[in-house]
């Protein structure tokens, strides 16, 4: 099928937040409030900080605050790809922190098992499937990339399978794959919109007092009766509280320190129409699991619980001078170049048309996982940069966010990873050439067999390289 012609009916929003199932928005914040921990952001990242603070403290007030609604952004329009890495894959922690990878990797699985539970236990209805999630190869230089992650999964006792050509093509039938890895227990496929919600439920329940559409317009010190509080203004009102906790990822910095981190990568997908049992049947998939392929400029996809697909990726485009405008959610160039490579991938679904399409901005930062820190004489803790893969991490951070908010030392806030910083990003215009020299260098060597040119060697040298 023509990729403009399947993509003409699909609408222009996120397929999972286009759902009966969306809450009313909890009321805005009207008048002044006092609170022991104040929460700034709705997405992923404040609610698994909210509601944990309740778990360790019952009694504790908490207040969370979001400028829009709960799960609107990256948190709601995202794949459902739910990790249990810390560190954007294990090489890329291999590589920043060697010393540390093994318990990172403990942690991290140990994070997704009590995801795992409290969907369970809160009744959290986000279709969590447990699959794993399969790494293929559509090029024979990727099998090489692919070997490396097999003998470091085996080194820290990650349950994963090599598979050649044809078992790959067993599990899912493209004629695109020439090989491959399953990983499986360090992915979990969800809604992540549901997931969003089920939080949000779990917070109010737990006493939580939740403002939406309330954005946070400044946080300074004082305020407080002691006199060490910190003051949350909003339009329509002020929060004061003995401590904050800072979840906004890559949106206008409350902390202008952020802004040196981050930068706004926009990333895109498409949703397919439910697929018949006859298209199902001739890609099989019967396990379920989540899709990644090796590329640089690498997609990613997987099952919907009424057996559409997600197929997402590719194309991260930044914007010279990293401005966020709600007209680049939407990018028709990208939209065809998607439905034409979902179509190279499975040609048997060639009548499959797609039902929505949309995007939005990650939080990027230089070494591609999240960091953290506090400010205002350590009574606001933050997290960010969790490029792509917060969905599991955040929960992490979350706890790191109450450790360092109660000053205590525990294995999370020993961690390098934790106390240290990412290289910050140089200002503009330069931020733009690096980062759009980095993007054609990550195209370029796809189109080259994956051979890094000199720039991305050097990248490679100064602990700054990526790839898939």
């Amino acid at each position: 099928m023509d990729p403009r012609t399947a993509l003409r009916d699909a609408e222009r929003r996120p397929y999972w937040l286009d759902s009966t199932a969306r809450p009313e928005p909890c009321a805005a914040l009207a008048g002044d409030v006092r609170a022991e921990l104040a929460v700034v952001g709705g997405g992923f990242s404040g609610l698994w900080t909210a509601l944990l603070a309740k778990e360790r403290d019952p009694a504790r007030d908490v207040v969370l605050l979001e400028g829009g609604r709960i799960g609107w952004a990256a948190s709601g329009r995202n794949g459902g790809f739910c990790m249990a890495t810390l560190t954007h894959g294990p090489a890329n922690g291999l590589a920043r922190w060697p010393e540390e990878i093994g318990t990172l990797e403990r942690l991290g699985l140990a994070n997704l098992d009590e995801i795992e539970r409290t969907v369970l236990r809160h009744g959290i209805d986000c279709a969590f499937e447990r699959t794993g999630e399969l790494h293929v190869a559509t090029e024979p230089w990727q099998l090489r990339e692919l070997a490396g992650a097999a003998a470091l999964a085996r080194e820290l006792g990650i349950r994963l399978d090599v598979l050649g050509r044809d078992q790959v093509r067993a599990e899912v039938d493209s004629p695109t794959y020439v090989g491959g890895q399953w990983e499986r227990d360090g992915c979990a496929m969800l809604d992540p919109a549901r997931l969003a919600w089920g939080l949000r439920e779990a917070c109010l329940a737990a006493g939580v007092r939740i403002h939406e559409r309330t954005r946070v317009r400044a946080i300074t010190s004082g305020g407080h009766p002691t006199g060490r509080g910190l003051r949350l203004v909003t339009a329509g009102g002020t929060v004061t509280a003995d401590k904050a906790a800072l979840g906004t990822g890559v949106f206008p910095p409350l902390l202008r320190r952020l802004g040196h981190f981050l930068v706004p990568v926009y990333d895109y997908a498409l949703m397919t129409e439910p697929l018949s049992a006859g298209q199902l049947a001739a890609v099989g998939w019967r396990n379920r699991q989540g899709v990644g392929d090796s590329a640089n400029r690498f997609h990613y996809y997987r099952l919907t619980g009424d057996n559409r697909i997600l197929w997402g990726g590719y194309d991260a485009v930044y914007h010279n001078g990293g401005l966020i405008r709600p007209e680049r959610d939407q990018r028709d160039a990208t939209f065809v170049r998607l439905a034409e490579h979902f179509y190279q991938t499975f040609p048997q679904l060639a009548d499959v048309r797609f039902t929505h399409r949309w995007g939005g901005v990650i939080d990027t930062c230089s070494r591609f996982s999240a960091f953290y820190g506090r400010s205002h004489g350590g009574r606001l803790a933050y997290a960010a940069g969790y490029t792509g893969m917060g969905v599991g991490a955040t929960r992490f951070g979350a706890n790191v966010l109450l450790d360092l908010l109660a000053g205590e030392e525990t294995e999370r806030t020993r961690l390098r990873m934790v106390r240290e910083k990412p290289v910050p990003f140089p200002p503009e215009p330069l931020r733009s050439g690096v980062i759009q020299l980095t993007r054609w260098s990550l195209a370029r060597a796809d189109a080259h067999r994956g051979r890094r040119n000199l720039w991305l060697r050097t990248l490679d040298r100064l602990g700054l390289g990526f790839d898939s």
